[in-house]
C-alpha cells in the first residue's frame, strides 16, 4: 500500500468522485481495544489541555499527537484495525482536547466571581453543548466535506491524514515525543509544579520612576507551545506584553505618583494610588485595558464572520437535499436532539426559573447553532489550532449578558447562571471545530462517518467528566488572583470581568474604552487584535518563554541546508514539543494533586537555588536539551 495520499485528496476532482485512501467500505476502525485506547487518550488530552490552557491561555490541537500515539498503540494492541483504527483514536483524542479548549474559557470564571460549580451543573452543560456541536455539524457534513472538497482545504486535517498514511511505514515521531516528555517531566519535578527544589522564574523590576516588569518562567510546556505555534504568533503576543509592561504600566505609574495620599485604588480601598507598585498597576488597571482590547477583537471577529454565517446557512439548507454517502443514518439527528433536550434540562437546573430557562435556552441555542456552522467552515480554512473560539464566545456572551441585564437578572446567582449558559455555547463551538476536522480526515482516509461520529461523542463525554474533575481539583489554585497566581486564566478572567462589570455597572470604563480604542487602531493597521490582546493580558513571564520556543524553531529552520531537511527537522521538533506540552501538563497536574492531597510538601528554595541566576541556568539547560536532539537528527534523502 502506498505511503502517500492520492493527489486528489487536495482537490482537482468533485468531492462525490473522490476515491479515498482506503476503498474497502467493509473495513471497520473500531473494536473494544480501539475504544479503550481512545477513551484513555481523550482523558489524557482533556486533562493536559485543561491544565496547559489555564496556565498559558493557549491550547494545542491533539490531532497529530493523537495520530502519532495512536499509531504506536494500534500496532501494539489492535494491529488488524490499521489506519482506520488510528484515525478513530486521533479523533477521540481531538474530542477530549476540544472539550477542554472550550470549557476552560468559561467554567473557571464562575470561581473567579466568587461562586462555585457543582459536578452536575458542569456535566449537563458540557454534555449538552458537545452533543449539540456534533449534531449541528452533522447537518452541514455534505456541504463542508463533499461539496467544498478542494475549496475548503482543512489544513490540519490534511496534516493528520499525511501523518496517518506515513505511519504505515513507521517513523521517529514517537521517539521525539518521548524525549520531550522526559525533559519536561524532569524540570517539572524539580520546580514549583512538584518538589520546588529550584527557582524557575527570572524577574526584574524597574525603578520607582519608571515602573516596568520583565519576567520569564522556565516552563517546558510553554516553550513547546512556542515551537508549535511559530514565530509570527509568539512574537505578536510578546509585542502585546511589551506594550503593557513597558509603555502602559509605566505611564499609569508616572501619573499615579502624583495622586494625593487619600486616593485609593478603585477596587481595593487598602492601597493608595500613589503607592501602587507595578503589580497593583497591572492587576487593577492594565488588565482592564487588555479586557477592552479582547472584547473589541472578539466583536470585530464576529462581524467579519457575518458573510460566512450567511453563506454557511444558505449552503446548509441546500446541503440537506444531498446525501452524505451513508443513507438511512438517523443517529446524527438523535445526537442533535439529545443536545437540545439536555440543554433545556441544563437551562432549568442552572437557572431554577422557567422564564430564565426559556429565554436563556432560546438565545443560547440560536447563537450556538450559528457559531457551530461558522466553526466548521473556519476549521476548513485555518484549522482548529487557530480557531477563534474565545472571540466567538465573547461576542455571544456580550449578547447574552445584555439580555440578562434587560431582563433584570443581575445578581451573583444570575451571573453564575449566565456563565453556565456560556459554557454550553463555548463547548458547542469548540467541539464543532474538532469534530469537523476529524470527519474530514475520515473522508480523506476512507473511514466510516458514523463510526467517527459515535466515537467522537463518547470521547467528548469522557472529556467533559475529566475537565470538570480537573477544574474541581484545581479550584483552590484557580481562585488565587494577582501577579503570583499559578494560573493566568486570561479568557476566564475576561469572561468574569465582562459579565460582572456589565451586570453591576462597576467596570473601570475608561480603561475598557481605552482598550477598545487601541484595538480599533490595531484593526485599522490590519494587525491581529486578539493575538496582541492576549499577549497584553498574559503575564510577560508566559509570553517571553513562548517566544523562546519560537526562536528555537527559527534557529532550526535557518540552520537547515535545504527545504527537505527543514521540513523533517521542524516535524521532529513539533513531535518533541508535543512531548514537552504533554509532559508539562500531565506531570504538572499530578504534582498539584499530590501537593493538594498532602502527599508531597514543596520545599522553599534558598540561596543560589532561589536566585534569578538559577532560573537562567535552567533556561540554558532547557534550550540546549530541546535543540540538540532536533539538530542531531539524521535526515534521509527525499528520494529514499
Amino acid at each position: 500500500m502506498s505511503n502517500k495520499l492520492p493527489k486528489e485528496a487536495y482537490g482537482g476532482v468533485p468531492g462525490k468522485d473522490y476515491v479515498p485512501y482506503i476503498t474497502d467500505k467493509s473495513q471497520k476502525g473500531t473494536n473494544v481495544a480501539i475504544l479503550i485506547i481512545g477513551v484513555i487518550l481523550s482523558a489524557v488530552f482533556a486533562a493536559s489541555t485543561a491544565y496547559s490552557g489555564m496556565k498559558s491561555g493557549l491550547t494545542v490541537a491533539a490531532g497529530i499527537p493523537g495520530a502519532i500515539i495512536g499509531s504506536m498503540l494500534v500496532g501494539a494492541f489492535a494491529r488488524d484495525k490499521g489506519i482506520l483504527g488510528k484515525n478513530i483514536i486521533q479523533g477521540m483524542s481531538s474530542g477530549g482536547e476540544s472539550i477542554a479548549s472550550g470549557l476552560i474559557y468559561v467554567l473557571p470564571a464562575i470561581i473567579l466571581i466568587g461562586s462555585n460549580i457543582t459536578f452536575l451543573e458542569g456535566l449537563v452543560t458540557g454534555v449538552g453543548g458537545s452533543l449539540f456541536g456534533i449534531g449541528g455539524s452533522s447537518l452541514v457534513y455534505n456541504y463542508l466535506m463533499i461539496e467544498e472538497h478542494g475549496k475548503l482545504m482543512y489544513p490540519e486535517s490534511m496534516a493528520i491524514s499525511e501523518t496517518l498514511v506515513a505511519s504505515q511505514g513507521g517513523g521517529d515521531a514517537i521517539k521525539y515525543m518521548g524525549i520531550g516528555f522526559v525533559i519536561s517531566g524532569i524540570i517539572n519535578v524539580l520546580t514549583s509544579s512538584f518538589l520546588n527544589l529550584i527557582n524557575s522564574t527570572m524577574t526584574f523590576l524597574g525603578t520607582p520612576f519608571y515602573k516596568w516588569k520583565f519576567s520569564t518562567e522556565v516552563n517546558p510546556l510553554l516553550l513547546g507551545i512556542g515551537f508549535i505555534v511559530g514565530l509570527d504568533v509568539s512574537l505578536t503576543m510578546f509585542a502585546g506584553s511589551i506594550l503593557s509592561n513597558f509603555a502602559i504600566a509605566p505611564l499609569i505609574g508616572y501619573f499615579s505618583d502624583m495622586a494625593s495620599k487619600d486616593m485609593f485604588i478603585w477596587n481595593d480601598a487598602s492601597v493608595a494610588i500613589s503607592s501602587m507598585d507595578v503589580n497593583s498597576i497591572s492587576g487593577s488597571y492594565v488588565k482592564y485595558i487588555g479586557a477592552g482590547m479582547m472584547l473589541c477583537g472578539g466583536i470585530i471577529g464576529a462581524i467579519k464572520l457575518i458573510p460566512t454565517i450567511v453563506v454557511s446557512i444558505r449552503e446548509t439548507l441546500n446541503a440537506r437535499k444531498g446525501n452524505s454517502g451513508e443513507k438511512g443514518d438517523s443517529s446524527e439527528m438523535l445526537i442533535l436532539i439529545g443536545g437540545v433536550v439536555i440543554g433545556l434540562i441544563a437551562a432549568y437546573l442552572i437557572s431554577r426559573s422557567i422564564t430564565m430557562a426559556i429565554v436563556g435556552a432560546i438565545v443560547v441555542l440560536i447563537l450556538s447553532f450559528l457559531f457551530v456552522i461558522v466553526s466548521g467552515r473556519l476549521t476548513g480554512t485555518i484549522g482548529t489550532s487557530n480557531l477563534p473560539v474565545s472571540g466567538m464566545t465573547i461576542a455571544s456572551l456580550v449578547i447574552l449578558t445584555l439580555v440578562f441585564v434587560v431582563s433584570g437578572w443581575t445578581s451573583l446567582a444570575d451571573n453564575k447562571s449566565l456563565l453556565l449558559f456560556a459554557a454550553f455555547m463555548v463547548t458547542a463551538i469548540s467541539v464543532a471545530g474538532g469534530y469537523n476536522q476529524s470527519q474530514k480526515v475520515t473522508y480523506i482516509i476512507g473511514g466510516s462517518k458514523k463510526e467517527m461520529q459515535n466515537s467522537f461523542a463518547l470521547a467528548s463525554i469522557v472529556g467533559v467528566v475529566v475537565v470538570i474533575g480537573t477544574i474541581s481539583i484545581l479550584a483552590g489554585q484557580l481562585a488565587i488572583t494577582g501577579a503570583d497566581a499559578p494560573f493566568a486564566l486570561p479568557q476566564a478572567n475576561l469572561m468574569s470581568t465582562l459579565t460582572s462589570g456589565i451586570m453591576s455597572g462597576n467596570l473601570p470604563w475608561v480603561m475598557v474604552i481605552s482598550g477598545i480604542v487601541i484595538a480599533l487602531v490595531l484593526f485599522m493597521l490590519n494587525l491581529p487584535i486578539m493575538t496582541i490582546a492576549i499577549g497584553f493580558y498574559l503575564p510577560i513571564s508566559t509570553t517571553s518563554i513562548i517566544l523562546v520556543g519560537a526562536l528555537i524553531r527559527l534557529f532550526v529552520e535557518k540552520m537547515s541546508k535545504d527545504t527537505h531537511e527543514k521540513e523533517v527537522k521542524v516535524s521532529n521538533g513539533i513531535s518533541l514539543s508535543s512531548g514537552l506540552v504533554a509532559g508539562g501538563s500531565i506531570i504538572g497536574l499530578i504534582g498539584i494533586i499530590l501537593q493538594v492531597s498532602g502527599v508531597i510538601t514543596p520545599m522553599v528554595p534558598a540561596g543560589f537555588a532561589a536566585s534569578n541566576m538559577m532560573a537562567f541556568v535552567l533556561l540554558v539547560i532547557l534550550v540546549v536539551a530541546t535543540t540538540i536532539p532536533i539538530m542531531m537528527a539524521k535526515v534521509k534523502n527525499s528520494e529514499d
